[in-house]
Parts: C-alpha cells; structure tokens; sequence
C-alpha cells in the first residue's frame, strides 16, 4: 500500500517507535522555587495562564530538552516568595500557625528548613508575641519553637477573657472538703499521679494505692504515724510529707517498701516535689530544703520570708506559692537552687495550687479566683474565675483544667484541642 503523496517525502511524519532521551531530573529546590513563583506570584495584566495541551507534542530535539532543563529554575529577576527578604518572610510566617511552621514549611525546600530550623526565628516569633522579658529564667538551650507552640495555643484557648473554655462541675461524689483534684471519697489531703496509678495521702496517716485502669481498685496501702500532707509519685519512688515534720521515701514497686524517713524540718511539710535527682520540700517553718538522693544528704537548705503551700518544677525553673499570695521563681543553676524573682500576681490570700509549663501558668488561691497567666516577666495575666468557695488546688494536663473546691466540687475547664 503506498503512502498519499503529501506524506512520501516528509521523514518527521513518520511514526518513531525508539525511546525518547530521558530528560535530567530537575534539581528540587529549583522545582520548589519555581512552583511557588508561579503559584503566589501575581499574574500579569492582558497575558492568560498558559494551558497544558491536551494532546502530547512531538518529542522534541535533544537542544530542545537541554533549553527545557534549564529553564526549569527561576530567571534571575522574577518575583517569587523565596526572593524575599528572610524579614518579610518572618513577617508572613507569623500569620501562620506555629505547628504548621515548624512541621509543614521544611518540606518545601531546603531555604525554608533553614530559616524554620533557625533559633533565632522562634525567639523573635516568641518576643513579638509577648513583647515583655521571656523566660524569667535563661536558659542557653530554650526550647524556643516548643515554647512558642505553647504560648499560642495558651493564648488562643483563653482569649476573649475565656468565652471559648468550656466550663461545668463536679459536685457528686464527696462528704469533705477537696484538697486536690482528682475524684475519691474521705478526707484526702493530698494525691499524686503516675500514668495510670494513683496515690493519696489522708489526715488518717495513710496512704493508699490505686489503679484506674482496673476501675480503680486499691492495691497497696501505706500506714504511716502522721497526716499526710503532700505527696511526690515517681516510677522508683513514693515520696510523702507529713504532719510530724518529716520526709519519707518508699519503694511503690515493692510493697511498697519503706527506704528512708528523715525530718528534714522543724515544722509540718506543706509542699513536695521530686526527680531523678532531686527532693524539695517546703515546710511551715519558712524553709524549702533540697535533698540530694543520689548523695543521699542535703544539699541546700534555704530560709524564707514566707512558707510554701504548692510548687511546680520544669527544670531549671522552680515556681512556688506562699501563704502570702505571692509566687516566687527559683532557678536551678548547676545543682544550687536560688531565688530569682518574686510577684504579686493579684491573689489577696495565700497560694494553693500552681501549675507551669514553657507557655502556660495556672494559680489558685483562698481568695476564691483561678488566675490563668503567661509565665513572662512579671506574669501575664489573661483571663480570672471566681468561685463561691476557696480553690485549694490546681492540675492542667492536655485540655482539661481542673480546680479543686473547698465547697465539695471540682471546677472543671475542657478547652480547644
């Protein structure tokens, strides 16, 4: 069969059933730098955006590719968000969520990993959001973007004075007074968490183990001599702090087994607080004593103008509440605890309850309010409840905050995940 005559002679109309030339693989950050310049950049007046043909062209020259290749990268003077400078490119990411900037924008390409990877970023993000000296104490490895994560998601969960919390009690279930904030029945004083167990401490002189995974079934008790008045629950220890002026230790995973009982105070041991390396205590005496456990001797012994009731530690920082309705700041520097700075944050009575965290500051008092701050220099205060009873305690884990009443309820705060 002969071809038509307009097809005998022209060779290019012939069909090809050799394979192309494969085309170099584009450079990536080229490919990302071009992808957002064609993307945010505004397009020109009166040109419409080039369209893919539906139908595949010929295969092009090897010359054709080599062009084709290197156009690929952006030409030298074209508008693109990668050509900013890294100010304005601040400036942009401040609009975005912190998660998203430090998780997302990496991906894209290696210019924006390295300027999401830069502690200098988070510090100005964190500045500029609070604009007031941050974090009370230095520290040379902040954890700036954490931080920041924190402060945001703080500050947005309580903004517009908290209208977005969402609030109810817990009134059922108790015949005394709360003193912390986790739901049992009797006179507990004190309690303490870990994972799933759960430990409290009762004006009884007892101190009883129990398991919520198991619906909460008791499986261990601990009788002691006197009130027991704050508890510490670590995964090798049991620490309490009793009415007698002492500091017991046991062993929860034995027994629980009695290690070490010392009286570390001349007065009844109001606040507790232990670590892998550490116990700190707080008595009526006016003094915080820490205990050295690998040392097992004390290491330092502070006096004070006031006695602590409730302490919160994140190392190096120590916040602690007093009888006075001040918070007082100490850092941990090298192993040596020292008071750095004191606030009136507006409680008219004594401090009962405090918990701190990189971004978030909760206090309670027995002037009836839960303040809910920023842990800046001095504290931010962004929203305040009032309650018709004394608050004796305080716990804020993922988007539950909890207070405990003396009215025979638990306040309760669920907010935005």
């Amino acid at each position: 069969m002969e071809l038509p005559p307009e097809l005998r002679d022209d060779p290019s109309s012939w069909d090809d059933d050799s394979d192309p030339e494969p085309e170099p693989d584009p450079d990536p950050d080229a490919q990302a730098e071009a992808y957002v310049a064609r993307v945010l950049s505004p397009p020109k007046l009166g040109l419409a955006p080039q369209r893919t043909p539906l139908l595949s062209a010929p295969a092009a020259s090897p010359g054709a590719l080599e062009t084709r290749a290197e156009s690929r990268g952006p030409a030298v003077g074209v508008p693109g968000l990668l050509n900013l400078p890294p100010e304005l490119l601040l400036e942009i990411c401040a609009y975005l969520d912190a998660r998203l900037v430090l998780h997302v924008l990496p991906r894209v390409c290696h210019a924006l990993r390295d300027l999401v990877r830069d502690r200098v970023t988070w510090r100005l993000r964190a500045q500029r959001r609070l604009r007031t000296p941050y974090p009370v104490v230095e520290e040379e490895d902040f954890d700036w973007p954490s931080a920041c994560i924190e402060l945001e998601q703080h500050l947005s969960r309580w903004a517009e004075d908290g209208r977005w919390a969402e609030y109810f009690c817990l009134a059922d279930g108790h015949f005394a007074s709360i003193d912390s904030v986790l739901l049992l029945q009797g006179w507990v004083w004190s309690l303490a968490a870990l994972d799933h167990r759960v430990c409290s401490g009762s004006w009884d002189s007892t101190v009883k183990l129990w398991d919520i995974a198991a619906d909460g079934q008791q499986f261990g008790e601990i009788k002691g001599k006197a009130a027991v008045l704050c508890l510490s629950y670590q995964p090798d220890i049991l620490v309490t702090g009793t009415y007698d002026k002492k500091v017991t230790v046991y062993d929860p995973r034995v027994g629980p087994a009695l290690l070490k009982s010392r009286r570390l105070h001349s007065s009844a041991v109001l606040a507790l607080l232990a670590d892998d390396r550490h116990i700190i205590s707080g008595s009526e005496d006016h003094t915080l004593v820490v205990f050295d456990r690998r040392a097992n001797s004390v290491l330092q012994r502070l006096q004070l103008d006031s006695y602590l009731l409730c302490m919160s530690y994140k190392e190096p920082q120590l916040w602690a509440g007093d009888n006075q309705g001040l918070l007082h700041v100490f850092a941990n520097r090298e192993g040596c605890f020292q008071l750095v700075r004191s606030f009136d944050v507006g409680h008219r009575s004594q401090i009962t309850g405090i918990k701190h965290s990189l971004g978030t500051l909760y206090t309670t008092s027995t002037d009836k309010t839960i303040r809910v701050q920023v842990p800046t220099d001095p504290p931010r205060t962004i929203c305040t409840r009032s309650h018709h009873n004394v608050l004796n305690g305080i716990c804020a884990e993922g988007n539950l905050v909890v207070a405990a009443s003396g009215g025979l309820s638990l306040e309760v705060w669920r907010l935005q995940a």
